[in-house]
């Protein structure tokens, strides 16, 4: 079991949405510290969500996405006797959090052809609408029992 983290470094909330998570969000677009190219991609892509999803409140559907997106469970390698199990353990909050923001940026990234804010807002939406399916943990829950 790994120790509580005391001296963590927080993120405020951003001036807009008064949001740590938005704040957060921002910081994993940023690219060469250009902090204010990512907050405006970010907020474009937020008005966006709010101006095609028809929501009041684009806040509420970009939380529903990192919830969706972020996985409970993640199989890690552990050797046992000359062989490698995959064994699923559960995903600790912050690295969840991690997750689902790397996994909706790298898919907003990898669209090519339209401007990033149109391709986070397209994610964001998607992201919002789907459930999440966790196969790989499914198909090694036998061996769970490695987990110590």
């Amino acid at each position: 079991m790994r120790k509580k983290v005391t001296n963590r470094n927080k993120v405020g909330p951003d001036p807009k949405y008064n949001s740590e998570k938005v704040a957060k969000f921002i910081n994993h677009i940023m690219h060469a510290g250009k902090k204010s190219v990512a907050r405006d991609i970010v907020y474009e892509a937020l008005e966006i969500v709010k101006t095609d999803a028809k929501v009041e409140n684009p806040l509420e559907t970009f939380d529903l996405a990192l919830k969706n997106v972020a996985p409970q469970v993640e199989v890690r390698s552990r050797r046992v006797g000359g062989a490698n199990y995959q064994v699923p353990r559960e995903v600790r909050p912050e690295r969840r959090n991690f997750l689902a923001m790397t996994w909706m940026i790298e898919a907003a990234r990898s669209g090519k052809g339209k401007p990033m804010a149109k391709k986070l807002a397209a994610e964001i939406v998607a992201a919002s609408t789907k459930e999440n399916v966790h196969r790989m943990a499914e198909a090694n829950k036998a061996f769970a029992h490695f987990a110590w």
